[in-house]
């Protein structure tokens, strides 16, 4: 598909599930994504509640062993500590990359595991939406390389200078999960991208028909989704339900009900994916639901990602 970006989540947290604790293989996971053609890798946050490496020094170290693939985060929680500090460490990894950074932001869904892990490190799980937007206001005032000031509602500092400044005037772009009302406002208003996993392309191009006609600057529309490649769709569907409900703790047909997942052949996944394309995905960042990792991302960019570029978006 013409336009279309194509990214892999390394599979942080199945590392922790399976006992592994290895972030060296996740680098070379990165590296070997950039040579089989994805155009971008990513890494979740989640120090409590799904424990895993954390994702801005495991970016760090790919930055380092990779060239030209896009690094992200899928999602970064940065109301769970200061602007300043999320700031810096964001300045620094965009430097590092070469400004090849995007960095996703999230809110937390709303369980109680996220509470425990606001409560956890010590921030206000009730206020975090606020703490999120007014982060990204005072990130973007640090980036700027000047001495700035800021008070706000959560947070206050005064002549802040940052260094290294990032390696863009602006600092790297944000990404904002979320579906509904309030949260696509919030991307219209604060975000450079848009992140989202709804269950169904019509939702799909609902929303982000909503997000394009309100935005306050072009919004790069991508998608989240999980998949489990098989050829034989109740194996994948086994597999599927095995790993989603390891990973998050409940039911799969609930979260499916909320997500993007997909269980078959690389054929009807792709013929799947095209319908968000359609809808206005322009970023698929795809999680692969597999005990071998490294076996899954070959089939990915071997079967997977030509039906994908091979495709025309109407």
């Amino acid at each position: 598909m013409a336009g279309l970006r194509v990214g892999y989540v390394l599979p942080t947290r199945e590392q922790d599930m399976s006992g592994e604790h290895d972030p060296g293989r996740l680098v070379a996971q990165a590296r070997r994504a950039e040579e089989l053609g994805l155009d971008s890798v990513w890494a979740g946050e989640s120090p409590v509640t799904r424990p895993r490496a954390d994702p801005l020094l495991l970016m760090a170290a790919v930055s380092q062993a990779t060239e030209r693939i896009t690094l992200g985060t899928a999602v970064l929680l940065p109301a769970l500590r200061h602007p300043v500090l999320v700031a810096h460490q964001l300045a620094t990894l965009d430097r590092l990359s070469g400004g090849r950074l995007v960095a996703g932001m999230g809110g937390g869904f709303p369980t109680p595991a996220t509470e425990a892990q606001f409560t956890a490190v010590g921030a206000g799980y009730a206020r975090r939406l606020g703490r999120l937007e007014e982060s990204i206001e005072a990130m973007r005032l640090l980036w700027s390389g000047a001495a700035v000031s800021h008070r706000g509602e959560h947070f206050a500092f005064e002549d802040v200078r940052l260094a290294p400044p990032p390696a863009r005037p602006g600092g790297p772009p944000i990404w904002l999960a979320g579906s509904g009302g309030p949260a696509l406002r919030r991307v219209a208003r604060l975000a450079d991208g848009w992140l989202p996993y709804p269950p169904d392309p019509a939702t799909y191009a609902e929303e982000h028909k909503t997000v394009r006609e309100a935005a306050a600057r072009p919004v790069t529309p991508a998608l989240y989704a999980t998949l489990c490649l098989d050829d034989d769709p109740e194996k994948a569907r086994r597999r599927l339900r095995t790993s989603i409900e390891r990973y998050y703790n409940a039911p799969l047909e609930f979260v499916a009900s909320i997500q993007t997942v997909f269980a078959g052949p690389p054929g009807q996944a792709a013929d799947w994916l095209a319908g968000y394309a359609e809808a206005g995905a322009r970023h698929l960042v795809v999680r692969l639901a597999a005990e071998d990792h490294d076996t899954a991302l070959e089939e990915f960019a071997g079967r997977l990602l030509p039906l994908l570029r091979g495709k025309e978006i109407r």
